[in-house]
């Protein structure tokens, strides 16, 4: 036996017992992706679509498969710092564009304004807005706009639901800022 050795006690320890860390609602392991990466593949694909880009061709640029583009997309899968930063050149965006619109967890907003922002954010609106911005002519564009206003208001005036409010406007068809 070593007489350089420390005694050993036969105490009981007196240590706290180590419980497991609580369960998290999101995150490796649980199947639930975290709240921002589904925000930042939003983004992505908001992007990608509004630039008339299909997931194949963002997979190509960036050297990947569009079955990883489209789990970024989702945010299945996280998107590195470097990966993010080379997907906003390839979109012509800066990397803060991303994380536009992040709200904290506890500031999600209402039912109505998360309904909102999905109906803006989805596959119609996005084309809507591509083909506006298609018409060469801006006095055309202002008359189609003038045209589905006015759709829209015969909708209103037969549900009887208020017209969501459009930016006040000055003469000469410019936005007054507020």
């Amino acid at each position: 036996m070593n007489d350089d050795a420390p005694p050993v006690s036969r105490q009981r320890s007196t240590a706290k017992p180590v419980h497991a860390p609580t369960k998290r609602a999101y995150g490796r392991g649980t199947g639930v992706p975290n709240p921002i990466d589904v925000h930042v593949g939003k983004r992505v694909s908001m992007r990608r679509r509004l630039s008339g880009m299909s997931q194949g061709s963002l997979a190509a640029a960036l050297g990947l498969t569009f079955q990883q583009v489209q789990k970024y997309e989702t945010g299945a899968n996280r998107i590195s710092a470097s990966r993010l930063s080379q997907i906003a050149g390839i979109l012509g965006v800066p990397v803060s564009y991303f994380f536009q619109g992040l709200r904290p967890d506890d500031k999600a907003g209402t039912a109505e304004e998360r309904a909102s922002r999905e109906l803006m954010e989805g596959p119609e609106a996005i084309s809507l807005i591509r083909f506006y911005y298609a018409i060469p002519h801006e006095r055309v564009r202002r008359q189609f706009l003038e045209m589905v206003k006015a759709v829209a208001a015969q909708k209103t005036l037969q549900d009887g639901a208020p017209l969501p409010e459009a930016p006040a406007r000055a003469r000469g068809g410019r936005r007054v800022r507020r």
